[in-house]
């Protein structure tokens, strides 16, 4: 079956991890990947990506990367969007370990995200709706740019249950047609509802193997969530991705493997149900349908 993978925690990072950009694209080019993109929480990914693409034999998979927008790039940034997208940006994540939520769902782990080694500056966290609940002009600044950038996907990261509605909302009414939502069942406080009503806007709610594997150590649902909701959500607007890389975590590949499999048993879908989620939603997200 052919697999897309929008979320690997590859290396080079601050943060130890399982693998490296060039041994993720060589094991999924083994395993019959399409593509790959790599997340890093602190820097941007395309030229990890590009460099393992053009260097390596990925038999045929590709290599993406994106920027996550966190304070060390200068958090909501549009000139580093503008940057990250001229050196060919797939996904541009909203705040990810600087958000305010972020910090609330890891409270006590200190300057930042648990794992990340070297740094010594705590991070300023990010809210970004204000007391109105709007978003503030610099997350416009970035909609309206992407806006006219429809290759590229807005993924929502680690804010808020409000603010990634209000996000999704304000994104499809401006016309950005490739949104993700990240992990909406984890950390985000997003309810079932809410990812229909997103679903409905056009966005595509992502369940990551990471936090369904048994043994992963980052297991927080069930796998009969998955179940609950792709029957509300539906086929078309869902997808999956493994969130792995996480030193000491196990094999991104195996385990989104792994994920793909426990979903197909615990959903009852066919071979070409299970492709739809795993190849060719991530594949129209990527541009590469």
């Amino acid at each position: 079956m052919k697999m897309i993978d929008l979320h690997v925690h590859a290396g080079p990072s601050v943060m130890p991890r399982a693998i490296d950009a060039a041994d993720m694209l060589m094991e999924a080019g083994r395993a019959g990947y399409a593509a790959v993109v790599i997340k890093d929480h602190y820097f941007p990914t395309m030229m990890s990506a590009k460099i393992a693409e053009d260097h390596l034999d990925g038999k045929g998979c590709r290599a993406f990367g994106g920027i996550a927008l966190n304070n060390s790039v200068g958090g909501i940034n549009l000139k580093a969007v503008d940057a990250a997208c001229a050196l060919g940006a797939k996904i541009v994540w909203m705040p990810t370990v600087s958000s305010l939520r972020h910090k609330i769902m890891h409270s006590g782990h200190g300057l930042a995200f648990p794992g990340s080694k070297g740094m010594s500056v705590a991070e300023k966290t990010i809210m970004y709706l204000d007391e109105n609940g709007r978003l503030l002009p610099e997350v416009l600044e970035v909609l309206e740019y992407l806006a006219g950038k429809p290759d590229v996907i807005l993924a929502t990261g680690h804010g808020s249950r409000d603010e990634v509605d209000r996000l999704v909302r304000t994104a499809s009414d401006m016309g950005i047609r490739r949104i993700l939502v990240n992990h909406p069942h984890y950390m985000i406080g997003a309810t079932l509802e809410d990812m229909v009503a997103w679903s409905r806007l056009g966005a595509f709610q992502e369940l990551n193997a990471v936090n369904f594997v048994p043994d992963s150590k980052f297991c927080t649902n069930p796998i009969a969530q998955t179940r609950e909701i792709i029957e509300a959500v539906g086929l078309d607007k869902i997808v999956l991705d493994s969130d792995y890389g996480q030193s000491g975590n196990g094999d991104p590949v195996a385990n989104m493997q792994k994920f793909a499999q426990m979903v197909k048993d615990e959903s009852g879908l066919t071979d070409a149900q299970l492709e739809q989620i795993c190849y060719t939603n991530p594949a129209w997200l990527l541009g590469l349908e």
